[in-house]
């Protein structure tokens, strides 16, 4: 009989080893990547039981990961164990994973994931709305690790609250993040547009348009941003396309979509773009 596969996503290489070590002590092969993006992928190639994620990672963390695979396997309730750090488990409300587990000593954390493993694999899987949370003992929150954690919060607040539709496009084009409004305006799911090639998520007749500007943005560094108009689903779309830069060095593009209300035919973009 075949081993059961573990997906694990840990940006770090060592804790990634210390997981490796505990699932293959339980005859699991294991299926390692080392950031969001590469577990998407993953995801898509191997037919995996169960996913361990580490909640903080660059570019796509744990949360988009979680959110992504309930979307696109909704009919499959994997299980999923998420790995956090004390000051994150207080706000993991509306995360659907079946188990959290807060990173502390070794000893302690080996011991914790090996009984959310043996429940695993009894079928002892919590409903949707009962995660289980673990963490160690007389462990206390860091006061900078919370503010931090906060700012970050407040950052995805903005961008999902802003009143235009936002993609936010990595360096090898592929799409990390989009608000609510830009998956209504482009009529995407969530799953359908995550790790995906940007040009991909736009009609055929526009993608050349689209590509372009994301060339021209790149090449010319003169420039801060440019403005084209696509047509999505009968509706004028306004796509602002601009380099996203941290110091000097570019990580890759930000795209606003505003629709003309002039060609609105879809009335819950219409209420949203209206603050309604």
């Amino acid at each position: 009989m075949a081993n059961k596969k573990a997906l694990v996503v840990d940006n770090d290489f060592f804790f990634m080893e210390f997981l490796a070590e505990l699932l293959e002590a339980r005859d699991y092969e294991v299926i390692r990547a080392y950031d969001g993006k590469e577990g998407i992928s993953k995801l898509e190639q191997e037919n995996v039981d169960m996913i361990l994620v580490d909640m903080i990672m660059p570019k796509i963390d744990g949360k988009q990961l979680i959110r992504f695979t309930r979307s696109k396997y909704p009919d499959t309730r994997l299980p999923i164990i998420a790995l956090t750090i004390i000051e994150q488990m207080d706000g993991l409300s509306g995360i659907d994973a079946d188990y959290f587990i807060a990173k502390g000593p070794a000893e302690k954390m080996a011991a914790h994931i090996d009984m959310v493993l043996e429940k695993i694999e009894k079928r002892l899987i919590p409903a949707s709305s009962d995660e289980v949370m673990i963490q160690p003992d007389n462990m206390i929150p860091r006061h900078i690790t919370s503010e931090l954690i906060q700012s970050v919060n407040f950052q995805q607040a903005i961008i999902e609250s802003i009143g235009i539709g936002i993609i936010v496009v990595d360096r090898d084009a592929r799409i990390i993040t989009a608000n609510s409004l830009a998956l209504d305006i482009i009529d995407k799911s969530y799953d359908e547009v995550l790790n995906r090639e940007a040009i991909s998520v736009f009609p055929d007749n526009e993608r050349p348009k689209v590509m372009g500007s994301l060339r021209s943005v790149l090449l010319k560094t003169e420039s801060r941003n440019m403005s084209i108009f696509v047509n999505i689903n009968s509706r004028r779309v306004r796509m602002i396309v601009s380099l996203l830069r941290l110091g000097g060095e570019v990580l890759g593009w930000d795209i606003g979509l505003c629709v003309d209300p002039g060609t609105l035919i879809n009335g819950k973009v219409e209420n949203k773009l209206n603050g309604e």
